[in-house]
């Protein structure tokens, strides 16, 4: 049966905050990774993504950041992201992906944020997973925010539909479900395209200090999608107010594989600037 279509309410112009900022001048937008500075810990293929994105208020999103970042943002507006996917064989230090353990659904809320070094990444304020110890690991191990879900990614030709039901810890039953059609191939991101999705780190906290752990992958291989329908409460789930209306930006890739290496170390202060400087435009994205 196909999803079940929900009308939304036209959304509203978004009226900003102030713009919070960082201390340092923040890096551009890069279409390719940094280097990793050390050995590969960690891979992983990220399979089969549905990225959808609303505009909210830089306010609301800064209490929900971890020390020392601020929210990146875009002509003034902060980003939340709805993510759906299939993680496939993640493995360690480079030895084979596990089959069963290492593949499985995904669904993230994430946010963007800057360092007081300028470096810019994402912050996940949750990341439904349909495998308990995965979770496990990723909660006790990494204090990544994992939670336990009932989930499926089913497609049907140039449709993809994702279904979540959250178990464990909560809230149980909190849901994430969408279909979106595959359009067409992206041959030139936007600007907004390219600050969305060219993210090499994940900024998080270990032992009480702000850490940075970084990624790498080829550029993404994007095309434009159509929303065909969207059921989800995961977002407010994560502490933010669900924004109204439509996303901003509906996008799928087929995927890449990605690589995480150890921490990254602290660079040197960069001058401090006034503001967040918007990428530039770039070829496809990464």
């Amino acid at each position: 049966m196909p999803p079940t279509q929900h009308a939304a309410p036209a959304p509203e112009p978004l009226v900003p905050s102030p713009p919070l900022t960082p201390s340092c001048s923040p890096e551009a937008t890069s279409a390719d990774p940094p280097a990793l500075a050390g050995p590969t810990l960690l891979t992983q293929s990220w399979l089969d993504l549905a990225f959808l994105h609303w505009a909210v208020d830089p306010a609301e999103v800064a209490p929900l950041l971890p020390p020392g970042t601020v929210p990146d943002t875009f002509e003034g507006a902060a980003h939340v992201g709805l993510v759906a996917f299939r993680m496939h064989r993640v493995g360690w230090f480079r030895l084979p992906g596990v089959p069963y353990l290492g593949s499985f659904p995904e669904t993230n809320v994430r946010l963007y944020s800057v360092d007081e070094h300028g470096r810019r990444g994402v912050v996940f304020r949750s990341l439904d997973a349909s495998r308990l110890l995965p979770v496990a690991i990723g909660r006790w191990a990494f204090r990544i925010p994992y939670v336990w879900s009932r989930m499926a990614v089913r497609r049907d030709g140039d449709t993809l539909t994702y279904t979540s039901r959250r178990r464990w810890p909560g809230p149980r039953g909190a849901r994430g479900d969408l279909a979106v059609r595959i359009g067409e191939r992206v041959a030139e991101p936007t600007a907004l395209e390219h600050f969305l999705t060219a993210r090499w780190g994940l900024h998080t906290t270990a032992l009480g200090r702000p850490r940075l752990l970084p990624n790498a992958h080829p550029r993404w291989p994007l095309h434009r999608a159509e929303l065909l329908s969207y059921d989800e409460d995961l977002i407010a789930a994560a502490g933010l107010t669900r924004p109204p209306g439509d996303p901003v930006s509906v996008l799928y890739s087929p995927g890449v594989p990605v690589r995480f290496g150890p921490p990254a170390r602290t660079p040197a202060r960069t001058p401090v600037s006034g503001r967040v400087p918007a990428p530039r435009p770039a070829g496809p994205v990464s």
